[in-house]
């Protein structure tokens, strides 16, 4: 799959000294869904302020289907929609009025047709005569969709879409973003709900304190960096692990009626086998055991502790 979108040792420094962003190197691929996690001050927001064109870099490279975004601006920011955090729109305007006007902004003929596919798609018909004063915070998240959509952009960004708005709605949000992705739009998101990640994404990007420290399909990240818990239900309660089993590294907890035991699931043997062994031969009985697989949190609090 060709790249949509080509950082090359993008930096961004300030003049009180702070470096927001260091020798980013990152390709997106034409119509995947990338997700950017990273905690609040990481630079999630600078580098999709550069891209779009809102700030300018220090050092370093981006372009857009193949247009940099300095030399050749007007082209690389048509291919651009932009959804930013902050709700940015004349709360007198209607929701028709707004949505068309920003198409006009990229120099687009009118187009009544798709601005009404757009706002039926987002759900926003039925309000398309209301003033965006008078829509709920919801609604007037969908607004900001509507706006960036309505140029016909190949790429999106989202930056916290889904901020702000209740299950039902971003569960709909997200049922445009797939319809979106399949007609070969480019989707990059951030988001706080990492859950959103996990379900919609193709890949992961982990950037902090400016810097990236990850990239991987979601599915070879899960496998790669993900560890499995079994979990047992003991038949009679236990004061202490034994000594014996140390090597383990279990967890005792609900008072003693439970051990946890991690394990690699990318290791050649998990040690499942001989722990069972070796708690019957401790005098350890087991009433019931589970095993869970952990999420994309866990491994993405991981990553920056570590780092």
């Amino acid at each position: 799959m060709s790249s949509v979108i080509s950082i090359s040792n993008l930096s961004k420094a300030y003049g009180s000294g702070f470096k927001a962003l260091s020798a980013i190197n990152l390709d997106i691929k034409r119509g995947e869904i990338f997700a950017l996690l990273g905690p609040n001050g990481a630079g999630k927001t600078t580098l999709i302020s550069i891209i779009c064109g809102i700030a300018n870099p220090t050092s370093g490279s981006v372009t857009v289907g193949g247009h940099d975004i300095i030399r050749d601006y007007r082209a690389a920011r048509a291919m651009i929609g932009l959804v930013p955090q902050e709700l940015h729109t004349d709360s007198f305007e209607t929701v028709w009025a707004t949505v068309s006007f920003s198409r006009g902004l990229f120099g687009r003929p009118k187009n009544p047709a798709h601005i009404e596919k757009v706002l039926k798609d987002l759900s926003l018909w039925d309000r398309k005569d209301s003033k965006i004063l008078t829509l709920s915070g919801g609604m007037k998240r969908r607004v900001m969709i509507a706006k960036a959509l309505s140029h016909e952009p190949q790429i999106l960004f989202l930056d916290e879409p889904t901020a702000g708005v209740d299950v039902e709605l971003r569960k709909g949000m997200w049922e445009v973003v797939r319809a979106l992705q399949q007609s070969g739009v480019t989707i990059i998101l951030t988001t706080h709900y990492i859950e959103e990640a996990e379900e919609m994404a193709d890949r992961i990007g982990v950037i902090n304190k400016g810097e990236i420290i990850l990239v991987e399909d979601k599915a070879g990240l899960m496998q790669k960096l993900g560890r499995k818990r079994l979990t047992l239900q003991l038949q009679q309660k236990v004061d202490a692990i034994p000594p014996a089993l140390a090597p383990y590294n279990l967890h005792l907890s609900e008072g003693g009626r439970e051990i946890t035991y991690d394990y690699d699931t990318k290791g050649e043997r998990t040690g499942i086998t001989s722990l069972l062994s070796d708690l019957r031969t401790a005098g350890i009985r087991i009433s019931d055991l589970d095993t869970e697989q952990s999420s994309l949190e866990d491994i993405f609090v991981s990553l920056v502790r570590q780092q």
